[in-house]
C-alpha cells in the first residue's frame, strides 16, 4: 500500500556509497529532508515510520549501532532499509505489500465471522461442541471460499472483539414472552414510580461454600495456582435484599435456607423501615418463598409487606444477582478461609464495605 504523502517526482539529486567498511551512505537535499521530517510526524504505520527514521537519521551522518538504537530496531534491519534507499529510491519506504493481492480480511469476511460465532459448532455440521481457530477457518472456507492462516484469524477475532471466555448456563422460561413481558412490565413501572412512603427491594439467597469456588486466575506459564479445599463441604446461606432506590444491601446470615431464613429477612427490612406503610419485596419462585409459613406470615402484616414474584427462571430480571456475583469473584471464589465461620466474616465485611461506598453516591443523589 502506497504511503500518503510521498511524492511521485522530485528533484534530482546524487547518491554514492562508499566502501562496504563504511556502509551506504545516503545524501538528502533540503526538500527532500523536510519531506521525510513531515512524513515522520503524519505516518501512523511504525515501520514505515522506522524506515523513514533510519533513512534520516544517516543522511544526518549516524552510525548504523547508532541508527539501530534510536529507531529500537536490528542492525540488519538498518542494512537493508538503507540498501534497498540505494536500489529504488522512495519505494523502499513500502513493505513489499502491495503484491500481495487482494485483502482476505474484508468486511464481508469479518460480518460472516460474527454471524458465525453466534452460533455453535453443531449449527455448521461439526461435532465438536467449541470453536478453535482451526475450527473457523474451515468453517468460514466451507461458506466463503477463502483460506487464512492462523494468524490472519486471530487477527481478524482482535477486529470484530471477539473474547475467548465461559460461557453462561441457563433455564427456558416455560412461560410465553408475551406473559413473561407482561408480568416484567408490572414490576418495573412499580419500582420506577413509587409513591412517597413505600419502598422496593430485590430479594434473593446466596449458598456460601467452604470448598472454594473455583474461577479464572493470573498465573505464570508453566505454574498452574493451587487452591487449597478441606474436602468435606460445609454450607452457609445468606438472605439478601437489594434497595431499589438507594442500592443498599439488607442481608441476614443463616444455617439453613427455608422459610424461616427469609421470614428473618423480611423481619430485618421492617426493623430497617419502620416508617415506611409499604415495603414491596421482588423475588423469584424458590418455594421458600410461597410455603404456608411465609404466606401465613405475610397475612399477618396486613398489607405493610407485598409479595412480587418474577416470571420462572428470568435471575438476569433481578439486580440482585448480579450483586451476588461480585460477592462470589470478592469473597469465595479460590478463597483461602479455613472454616465456615471465616469465610462468612468475610462476607458479611464485604457487603458492609459495599454499603459504605454507595453511601457518598446517595449523598450526591438526595442533594
Amino acid at each position: 500500500m502506497p504511503v500518503s504523502g510521498i511524492p511521485d517526482a522530485k528533484p534530482a539529486r546524487r547518491k554514492c556509497t562508499e566502501p562496504k567498511s563504511c556502509g551506504v551512505e545516503v545524501r538528502l537535499n533540503r526538500w527532500e529532508r523536510r519531506t521525510l521530517r513531515r512524513l515522520v510526524r503524519r505516518v501512523r504505520h511504525a515501520d514505515v515510520q522506522r524506515r523513514l527514521l533510519i533513512i534520516l537519521h544517516r543522511s544526518a551522518g549516524w552510525s548504523y549501532r547508532r541508527i539501530a538504537d534510536a529507531a529500537c530496531c536490528a542492525l540488519g534491519t538498518v542494512s537493508r532499509v538503507l540498501k534497498r534507499w540505494t536500489e529504488v529510491e522512495w519505494a523502499a519506504l513500502m513493505d513489499r505489500r502491495e503484491d500481495n493481492g487482494d485483502r482476505k480480511i474484508d468486511s464481508r469476511f469479518l460480518k460472516e465471522l460474527t454471524r458465525v460465532l453466534q452460533k455453535s459448532p453443531p449449527d455448521f455440521g461439526w461435532t465438536r461442541p467449541t470453536w478453535t481457530q482451526e475450527l473457523l477457518i474451515l468453517t468460514l472456507k466451507k461458506r466463503l471460499d477463502v483460506t487464512v492462516c492462523r494468524a490472519t484469524m486471530s487477527r481478524a477475532l482482535t477486529i470484530i472483539g471477539a473474547r475467548r471466555g465461559r460461557p453462561k448456563p441457563y433455564v427456558e422460561c416455560p412461560w410465553s414472552q408475551r406473559a413473561k413481558t407482561r408480568r416484567l412490565n408490572q414490576i418495573k413501572p412499580l419500582i420506577a414510580t413509587l409513591p412517597t412512603g413505600q419502598v422496593a427491594f430485590w430479594e434473593d439467597e446466596v449458598d456460601v461454600h467452604l470448598n472454594p469456588k473455583i474461577g479464572p486466575d493470573w498465573m505464570l506459564r508453566g505454574l498452574q495456582r493451587r487452591v487449597l479445599t478441606p474436602g468435606q463441604n460445609q454450607k452457609g446461606y445468606l438472605a439478601g435484599a437489594l434497595s431499589a432506590r438507594t442500592g443498599l444491601m439488607t442481608w441476614i446470615a443463616g444455617d439453613r435456607k427455608n422459610s424461616g431464613l427469609f421470614i428473618q429477612l423480611v423481619l430485618a427490612l421492617l426493623r430497617a423501615h419502620p416508617r415506611a406503610r409499604v415495603i414491596h419485596v421482588v423475588l423469584d419462585n424458590y418455594g421458600i418463598h410461597k410455603s404456608r409459613q411465609v404466606e401465613a406470615f405475610i397475612a399477618s402484616l396486613h398489607g405493610r409487606v407485598r409479595l412480587h414474584f418474577l416470571p420462572p427462571y428470568c435471575p438476569d430480571d433481578n439486580p440482585i444477582e448480579r450483586v451476588w456475583e461480585d460477592f462470589h469473584a470478592n469473597v469465595t471464589r479460590n478463597h483461602r478461609h479455613p472454616t465456615l465461620e471465616a469465610l462468612m466474616a468475610a462476607g458479611h465485611q464485604y457487603l458492609r464495605t459495599r454499603n459504605r461506598k454507595a453511601q457518598p453516591s446517595l449523598i450526591r443523589v438526595s442533594a
